[in-house]
């Protein structure tokens, strides 16, 4: 198994519980880890061949700033959804970081797994 990757994808929206976080956008920080095949693409050298990091990129950053959840754990299944389905991912492991969110620490979130390990 071959893992592409993305780390530190820092992305504004609107999650939270409270009435003061659902009238802010807020910063996340996800880190993507995608399984894939990438025998083909260093074979041809072409971005065809691979699983394109930069649109799974966009792809994300436009759907998180366009959301509007209350938990993280929704915005994460979400996110992971949207990978493993549109771009054919066997297996994700995601972690969403909402930095801040408890006094005295500096990251809190979620870490989830989601497809089948090949």
């Amino acid at each position: 198994m071959d893992i592409i990757f993305l780390r530190n994808l820092k992305i504004d929206t609107i999650v939270g519980i409270y009435d003061w976080e659902r009238r802010i956008k807020q910063p996340v920080i996800l880190d993507l880890e995608m399984a894939t095949d990438i025998k083909k693409a260093a074979a041809t050298d072409h971005i065809d061949d691979t699983l394109n990091y930069k649109a799974v990129a966009k792809r994300v950053i436009s759907f998180v700033e366009d959301s509007e959840f209350e938990l993280v754990e929704t915005l994460a299944e979400r996110i992971a959804e949207i990978i493993v389905n549109e771009f054919e991912v066997p297996w994700l492991r995601l972690s969403l970081n909402k930095i801040g969110a408890i006094r005295g620490a500096r990251d809190v979130g979620v870490l989830i797994e989601r497809g089948n390990k090949v």
